[in-house]
């Protein structure tokens, strides 16, 4: 039985109570991924960063039996969950590696959301079931090597020859990309920006792996390159118009940042805790100083306050109530009180923290990509400052 002097310590959920904040179904889904988590991915995240590579169709078809992938979707195969729970597997993903979590963010919240959202009855016929199963694996190529945070500007182009259309272009920093069985490409064309679905095995699409990255490493990251590629005019998402179409997927895959990011800061911050906890300095733990103590309540704080962001956003998104702005809200705070928890995770455990024994370092590398994509602090800035002022300032 503890006493006053040395209470039993307590984990920074416990700390905010955050249990109670939960149904049941929350929990269970939370529980059984944290647990697919521990067993499957960390005993071999470590090796699959050090060599950057990462078995992902054989990880996609157990994520398809565990049900996450596309689960906040309804039907054609997928769980039908809420956008809570989604956001809960986002984060004992991430606490696990941004890159497990991005698999299935891009898998579930990019790919199958534009099928699912914009795309028609045969389209989702075809592809939700095998990709809700694990068994197809989707990307998503919006993003252009000149082109990241103004889509609007892209290059890629769509035209008419016949009935078909012929795409010409470059997408890049694509997640998934040299993996998958389907790519949603967004273009350019005389109607505007249209979404495309493309088989990998069209003639003249090219997935090249992008390589000698120091974050995402346990992840597929692909430069796309369509040149006089030929589909049929039943490959175009017919739902889509313009921009409102990549941008609504976008905004999912935000969701599950949110959460995510906070995942993999609680990850670092129950390392450091643990660590100073057993670790002797001037012959006493490295927990027993008030400069560590300090700098562990201050991260705790912040793991807290982020976790509790992130259910917040949940509970309007499952009202449908949820805005773009507070989205960004989320995103913005999270993505950047993660990284920042990293990095002093990292003082707290010396010289070990940059080794790949503690995971600390990994995530610090992983939230380097996971501050700046799916919009960067900057632009979540000017997107909550226009909400505010009423000014758009992108220009």
């Amino acid at each position: 039985m503890a006493d006053e002097t040395n209470p039993t310590p307590i984990d920074v959920e416990a700390l905010f109570a955050i249990d109670g904040l939960l149904t049941d179904d929350e929990r269970e889904i939370r529980d059984t991924v944290k647990r697919f988590g521990a067993q499957r991915i960390r005993p071999h995240i470590a090796d699959w960063f050090e060599i950057g590579e990462i078995p992902v169709h054989e990880l996609a078809l157990e994520l398809g039996r565990l049900g996450v992938l596309g689960m906040h979707l309804e039907g054609y195969g997928c769980a039908g969950m809420s956008a809570t729970s989604y956001g809960l597997v986002c984060q004992e993903l991430e606490a696990v590696d941004s890159g497990i979590r991005s698999l299935v963010s891009v898998q579930g919240s990019l790919a199958m959301f534009a099928i699912h959202h914009w795309g028609g009855e045969e389209q989702k016929q075809q592809w939700l079931p095998e990709m809700a199963a694990g068994r197809a694996i989707g990307c998503f190529g919006l993003t252009e090597p000149d082109f990241g945070s103004n889509p609007g500007g892209m290059r890629t182009r769509a035209t008419r020859d016949g009935s078909d259309w012929v795409l010409n272009g470059t997408k890049m920093w694509i997640t998934n990309g040299s993996a998958a069985d389907v790519a949603v490409i967004w273009a350019r064309t005389d109607e505007g920006v249209r979404g495309f679905l493309v088989p990998t095995t069209t003639p003249g699409f090219k997935a090249n792996t992008v390589t000698h990255k120091l974050s995402l490493r346990a992840s597929v990251t692909s430069e796309l390159v369509l040149q006089d590629v030929r589909l049929p005019a039943e490959a175009m998402l017919p739902e889509a118009r313009g921009l409102s179409g990549p941008l609504s997927c976008l905004n999912e895959a935000r969701f599950g940042i949110v959460f995510g990011a906070i995942g993999a800061a609680r990850d670092c911050l129950e390392c450091a805790v643990d660590y100073a906890r057993t670790r002797e300095v001037f012959d006493k733990p490295l927990a027993g100083y008030q400069l560590t103590q300090a700098k562990l309540a201050d991260m705790a704080v912040e793991v807290g306050k982020g976790q509790l962001l992130a259910l917040h956003l949940g509970r309007l998104k499952d009202r449908g109530e949820l805005t773009g702005e507070q989205v960004s809200v989320g995103k913005l705070n999270n993505t950047r009180e993660a990284i920042a928890i990293a990095r002093q995770c990292r003082t707290i455990l010396g010289a070990n923290g940059i080794t790949l024994e503690y995971p600390v370092i990994r995530h610090a590398n992983n939230l380097e990509s996971v501050l700046t994509y799916e919009g960067t602090s900057e632009v979540h800035q000017l997107v909550i400052g226009q909400a505010l002022t009423g000014s758009k300032a992108f220009r």
